[in-house]
């Protein structure tokens, strides 16, 4: 006897109007622990889908009201939902038909309810989200510019995924100045967050820093990060592009 999962899982609809058949999928998924609703008819579906807020639709194409490759089509000029699609037919342009018009599965009646559970659970992964109770992934902190990721909890920069070795003044310059992206910075105040108010040396010290940064990222990488504002400072300009 196959165990229950104990992690609750995803919002599924259920949209099949053979009802043993529906009712049988209805159970082994709350079994499994997602929350689950049922429609028979494709209209119906079509309106709980666009107004409710599920993680997966499992989709039978033979349907009353509205077939179900309709439903599919309709669905995605919204907020696309995943679909996996439930047919009887096996004909290659129907598997094709159903993918084209954005099903992200599809298995075919009958099918082994363990297969059909995989999939499910690859679909979700691949195109759902994460099963309710457990947090989603936090987001890293840190700056981006372009394909530059400066990681403030790992203390490192990275160029499109490969590490740019940095001396702690080096990367406490960079991460002033990717902060205030898009706003000149003088030497004095680059000079007061990187080496402290109290520091006594060479007037040029940020200039040497910006020198290095750019040795390390501009001149491997071919690309123009910071920039020098003649008579200011030096500043970094916005970059989305990767």
């Amino acid at each position: 006897m196959r165990e229950k999962t104990t992690a609750m899982g995803a919002h599924i609809l259920v949209v099949e109007d053979e009802e043993k058949l529906a009712r049988f999928v209805e159970l082994e998924l709350i079994h499994e622990g997602y929350e689950v609703s049922k429609s028979a008819n494709g209209r119906d579906a079509l309106q709980m889908a666009q107004a409710g807020d599920f993680d997966l639709i499992l989709l039978d194409i033979m349907l009353p009201g509205l077939n179900g490759l309709e439903v599919l089509r309709r669905l995605q000029l919204g907020r696309p939902t995943p679909v996996i699609l439930l047919t009887a037919r096996d004909a290659v342009m129907d598997k094709v038909a159903g993918l084209d018009a954005g099903a992200v599965d599809y298995i075919t009646k009958p099918f082994a309810i363990e297969e059909l559970l995989a999939r499910v659970r690859v679909a979700l992964k691949l195109h759902g989200k994460a099963e309710r109770g457990q947090p989603a992934p936090q987001k890293e902190e840190g700056y981006r510019w372009g394909k530059l990721f400066l990681s403030q909890k790992r203390h490192q920069v990275t160029y499109d995924g490969k590490e740019i070795a940095l001396t702690n003044r080096e990367f406490q310059m960079l991460k002033i100045l990717l902060e205030n992206q898009d706003i000149v910075l003088s030497r004095d105040v680059l000079m007061d967050k990187v080496c402290g108010f109290d520091y006594v040396g060479e007037t040029n010290v940020v200039d040497v820093y910006i020198r290095f940064l750019r040795s390390k990222i501009d001149e491997v990488y071919g690309e123009k990060m910071i920039q020098t504002v003649r008579g200011v400072g030096y500043v970094i300009k916005s970059n989305d592009g990767e």
